[in-house]
């Protein structure tokens, strides 16, 4: 797996924060220091009394912007997917509180991910609390609270891990784009569907399908 890269130029916590994306600091976990946080600060933040979820960037905690809409969005994805993948069996398909190690220092936590069984060790499921294996498809539904800087940061760490697509749904323009590499991007407009191709044979989902869901029960739709 790729090594962290070390930014000797941080000099103030502005730095820092602007290395992992500029993220709002009511993201920002103080306990511990950022810039000091570990793996295990990580799993204590999701297995203590109050559950956070949290990503491991840089030795700082960054909390993952919830919202009930969106975290809607990306169970309704992981469901279809999950089903699919099991009746397959093609792998492992993890929910928006899955986190995953991509290498020593970064664990990101995608809303939805898809693991085929050819990425595990042995095609075993790993023991770690965190595992330490790179997906091949990732998906991230947009909130608010996400900045264009900490996208881009993740595009470029999971591409750099060797993860195949990211996708990304913006719920607020109901499109979304499916990355195949930091920069070459393909835009669904509200009438695309997101396929899972060669990675997730069979998955299809019309995005009109998708944020239909946002607006009520199915049976109230016209």
């Amino acid at each position: 797996m790729p090594s962290p890269t070390t930014e000797s130029s941080l000099e103030t916590l502005a730095d820092l924060l602007h290395q992992i994306g500029d993220v709002p600091l009511d993201r920002i976990r103080l306990r511990p220091p950022p810039g000091t946080a570990t793996e295990e600060d990580l799993i204590a933040t999701l297995e203590g009394p109050v559950k956070h979820i949290c990503e491991l960037v840089d030795g700082v905690l960054v909390e993952k912007p919830m919202a009930s809409t969106e975290s809607m969005l990306g169970g309704v994805i992981f469901r279809l997917m999950a089903t699919l993948v099991e009746e397959n069996d093609l792998g492992v398909a993890l929910p928006g509180d899955g986190p995953v190690k991509l290498w020593l220092g970064l664990v990101r936590v995608p809303d939805v991910t898809f693991i085929p069984w050819d990425r595990f060790p042995g095609g075993k499921l790993p023991k770690q609390k965190v595992w330490e294996v790179v997906p091949e498809l990732v998906v991230e539904v947009l909130s608010e609270g996400n900045t264009k800087k900490e996208m881009e940061r993740k595009r470029r760490d999971y591409f750099k891990a060797g993860i195949r697509e990211v996708w990304v749904v913006q719920p607020k323009t109901q499109t979304a784009a499916v990355y195949t590499s930091p920069t070459k991007v393909r835009r669904l407009g509200k009438d695309g569907s997101l396929d899972g191709g060669t990675i997730v044979p069979g998955f299809r989902l019309a995005l009109k399908d998708l944020f239909a869901r946002a607006e009520g029960r199915l049976g109230n739709r016209h």
